[in-house]
């Protein structure tokens, strides 16, 4: 039957009447520069994107078409998003101006570029506010490396909400519209736990018309050019990666109802209804009588696209998310198991008497709109405003190069999977040597060193899925958990050209890898991890275990220690091949859900019997929307069916417990001795007390120590395989880790 819909999904037309419009395309999108550039475009390429109206009286304009609001220092660089998005915007003739680190105890400077033509749009800045600001134990950080000078305090907790309310107090009438991680991740109703409570969707405290979920360029682009058309922001609805505040449900849709967990009663069964989950699950068949290279895994639908196409799902409202953690759980699932851009369907959120609408995310970008974007004419500095002070974060990735976007990984820890999707976007072996020349050409400083070619993860670069079709299908959270997916191409080929390509070029002389490698896909590729350690290592390489016991592992959804020691021997041979004395340097989580204290004590001693000495270690951070945050806030493990009566995760809540689960972590500093002690008796292993090799803790304790208010930073590197390596550096506290890549966590 031929669904029609309303209003919502009509766009006007120059001329004739409004046509019927699939508000979810599900094949390709128009190419992000295929539209007729606006008419401003005639003002040409600013030197930097103005941040004052001096700035516009040079470039000859009397307003700004669009203002984009920031919590970071304004660096014209393509690795801090306003950046990105303001040139991207003014290739399409916009005049874009930015208003970055504002004082948001007034309005004043929210009205320094006067009253947008368009829009304001506003973000935090590259990282959420409130990881920017406080610690996994809420203590108050004392930098920002988002800040000129690294100092602290420059913007607001939950910077959106107050930037977007100094909008509106500024310029009514002006849509605004939220964006960047803090929003893409607080679409729905959270687990805050800054707050330790749940808090509705951040569009009602913004008060914004519209919230861009993922990276925005699809979105914004098209926004603007309808809004420059004459389209009132209240009446586009049909754009990917877009949510909303509605007060009517679109007519001619199927709602499926997943307000509720169904359970079963004493009238019977529960009554049959449309699968929310709608999984997917592998077989080992392939095409009958197809001869391929590589085998195709198909996979089974549980709904017939037509219904698919024409639903949307009923999320448990915001008031019983709030009252019940099972919900919670619940809709967490959910969310994540419609995020796919190939089959996901819109949700609908009720608060107050209200919905929040969320479209399916945008459709991943291609290779041509990948190079095109990073190609823009960024200025690849600080603006002049800074007056040259040092601003910690780009100091860090002045040198790096962005390959690729996404990540199929899906730890339930980090957000990266949820905010840039898990279909991998890449940038063309080309762009990336032009980028790497024009480095060499053009930016002051530097030495012949690239520091990073990477993204979220070093090594996903054109990694993809064998068939289209099943990857439009898929609803797996991860492609390499609990092993890597049959239907997953690994092929490491095109890095390693890239890599080989990259460095023999004239004036570079070296090029590191500062993401963090997914070593359970490097084994795969022995070539890859041989190029990689022959030439890209300078003498550490970063990877991240996250723990040694099978408990939290599961609920990380990380591969096990067996992947870790088949990388091991492959990194020391071919090192040794190279002639090169390297290091391996892991990470671990401290108080993840599904991590006992006995858990840690077992990671402990693996630590010590590896003669580990970890100086720089960090504390599970539940940031808003990770998996892995529903498992802290409810108990619950959504990775499977949530019920009433599903598997209960262990949780540590409790600030003395999560600091001593870190505490494990550190077993060599005497600060922590005596909690070790205390903890070791409890969990009746005494045995382990003592100064002998086969002790975890001495008994003795050095003077002046052990009073945790007077701990200081060692300043000592991690040792390594018995000693401690030349030249050894460690990270400076508080600076991101694997150049800036895994900022989600």
């Amino acid at each position: 039957m031929r669904m029609t819909y309303n209003k919502w999904f009509q766009r006007p037309m120059k001329s004739g009447p409004r046509i019927a419009r699939d508000p979810i395309p599900m094949t390709t999108a128009p190419n992000l520069f295929s539209r007729r550039k606006y008419w401003a475009r005639r003002f040409g390429t600013a030197p930097f994107l103005p941040m004052s109206r001096a700035e516009m009286d040079v470039l000859g304009w009397d307003s700004c078409d669009i203002i984009l609001v920031t919590g970071d220092a304004y660096v014209d660089h393509p690795s801090f998003g306003m950046a990105l998005v303001g040139r991207l915007l003014e290739e399409r003739g916009f005049r874009v101006g930015i208003i970055s680190q504002p004082d948001w105890t007034s309005t004043a400077d929210f009205e320094a570029l006067g009253r947008p033509n368009l829009f304001f749009g506003v973000t935090a800045g590259n990282m959420d506010s409130m990881v920017n600001r406080y610690t996994a134990d809420r203590r108050i950080r004392s930098d920002d490396a988002y800040t000129p000078g690294g100092v602290g305090g420059r913007r607001p907790d939950r910077s959106v909400i107050v930037y977007a309310q100094r909008v509106r107090e500024a310029f009514r009438g002006v849509p605004v519209i939220v964006g960047g991680i803090e929003a893409s991740l607080r679409r729905i109703a959270h687990y805050d736990y800054w707050a330790d409570k749940v808090r509705r969707s951040i569009l009602f405290d913004a008060r914004a018309d519209m919230l861009v979920f993922g990276n925005g360029e699809r979105q914004v682009v098209e926004l603007a050019h309808r809004l420059a058309a004459g389209e009132a922001i209240d009446q586009i609805r049909d754009v990917r990666g877009t949510a909303f505040v509605i007060d009517t449900l679109p007519g001619g849709r199927v709602e499926v109802d997943s307000s509720r967990v169904d359970r079963p009663h004493s009238s019977g069964a529960v009554a049959p209804h449309i699968d929310p989950y709608a999984s997917q699950s592998a077989t080992d068949c392939a095409h009958a009588g197809e001869q391929t290279e590589h085998k195709v895994v198909q996979f089974t639908r549980q709904l017939s696209a037509a219904e698919k196409a024409n639903s949307y799902i009923r999320l448990p409202s915001f008031e019983q998310v709030k009252a019940d953690p099972v919900l919670y759980a619940h809709a967490s699932r959910v969310l994540h198991l419609e995020t796919n851009p190939g089959n996901a369907r819109p949700l609908v959120q009720a608060c107050g008497g209200r919905d929040i609408w969320l479209n399916p995310p945008p459709l991943p970008l291609s290779t041509k709109e990948m190079d095109r974007i990073y190609e823009l004419p960024y200025a690849r500095a600080p603006h002049p405003a800074y007056d040259g002070e040092k601003i910690p974060a780009w100091e860090m990735i002045r040198f790096s190069i962005t390959i690729q976007r996404g990540c199929f990984g899906g730890c339930t820890f980090c957000s990266i999977t949820e905010h840039e999707g898990r279909i991998i976007q890449n940038r063309s072996e080309d762009s990336i040597i032009r980028e790497v020349e024009t480095i060499r050409d053009t930016v002051p400083g530097f030495t012949g060193v690239i520091s990073d070619l990477g993204g979220p993860t070093a090594n996903m670069y054109r990694l993809h899925c064998r068939s289209k079709e099943i990857e439009a299908a898929c609803r797996r959270l991860s492609c390499v958990y609990p092993e890597i997916c049959k239907n997953l191409d690994t092929d490491h080929r095109p890095l390693i050209n890239l890599y080989r390509r990259a460095r023999k070029l004239p004036g570079i002389k070296k090029v590191l890898i500062g993401s963090g490698v997914r070593y359970d896909l490097a084994i795969e590729s022995p070539e890859y991890i041989e190029e990689l350690v022959s030439h890209h290592v300078g003498g550490y390489l970063k990877i991240a275990p996250e723990h040694t016991e099978e408990g939290p592992l599961s609920k990380m959804m990380k591969p096990g220690m067996g992947t870790y020691y088949k990388f091991k021997e492959l990194f020391e041979k071919y090192s040794h091949k190279a002639g090169k004395e390297q290091y391996l340097i892991p990470y671990f989580i401290a108080a993840h859900p599904g991590c006992t204290d006995e858990d840690m004590l077992n990671l402990a001693l693996w630590l010590k019997a590896n003669n580990f000495r970890l100086d720089q270690v960090q504390t599970f951070l539940p940031s808003p929307m990770a998996t892995a945050t529903a498992m802290y806030h409810t108990g619950r493990n959504p990775l499977r069916r949530v019920s009433a009566v599903g598997e209960v995760v262990p949780v540590v809540r409790k600030l003395k417990q999560r600091r001593l689960q870190k505490a494990f972590l550190r077993y060599h500093d005497p600060n922590n001795w005596p909690m070790l002690r205390d903890a070791l008796k409890r969990m009746g292993r005494a045995d382990l007390i003592g100064n002998g090799k086969r002790h975890l803790v001495p008994a003795f304790q050095p003077p002046g120590t052990g009073d945790r208010r007077t701990r200081r930073p060692t300043g000592k590197p991690p040792r390594t395989g018995g000693r401690t390596p030349p030249r050894a550096r460690v990270r400076k506290p508080g600076s991101p880790v694997g150049g800036g890549k895994r900022r989600g966590r």
